[in-house]
């Protein structure tokens, strides 16, 4: 297992984490399996989404603050309620194939941090489940 570290800037971004997962498996010698990318945080997701069209991020975050607004009739006291709220919906983790050494990811596909929480410090972990 690997850990990537990041700082985030922001209190809700999507950073996009492709290339240093692809670097990861790069090093790894991997031929084919999967990696398992992970949020060590609950108030960060993980998820894949498209990486060619910024409105696509700006879409998702608008939408997520919709649904779990940052000033809501919530009980959790921290006042972070939202960005455990939205970590949920995003989710914590992605499972990626992994082909000849490299992310089979689709042409538009990309592996993105999702802060909800921020800006901090921030890991993910990589997982390498190589095929037997």
């Amino acid at each position: 297992m690997k850990i990537i570290e990041l700082s985030t800037d922001n209190r809700c971004q999507f950073v996009d984490i492709t290339a240093q997962v692809q670097a990861l498996v790069s090093d790894s010698n991997m031929a084919s399996g999967a990696v398992v990318v992970c949020s060590t945080h609950t108030t960060a997701g993980i998820t894949m989404n498209e990486n060619a069209d910024p409105d696509v991020v700006s879409d998702v975050l608008a939408t997520l603050a919709r649904l779990a607004p940052r000033r809501g009739d919530y009980s959790h006291g921290e006042g972070n309620s939202d960005a455990h709220i939205k970590a949920s919906l995003v989710g914590f983790s992605v499972t990626v194939p992994v082909e000849n050494g490299g992310l089979s990811l689709g042409v538009w596909q990309a592996i993105y941090f999702c802060e909800f929480d921020g800006p901090r410090r921030r890991r993910a972990l990589v997982q390498f489940l190589p095929s037997p």
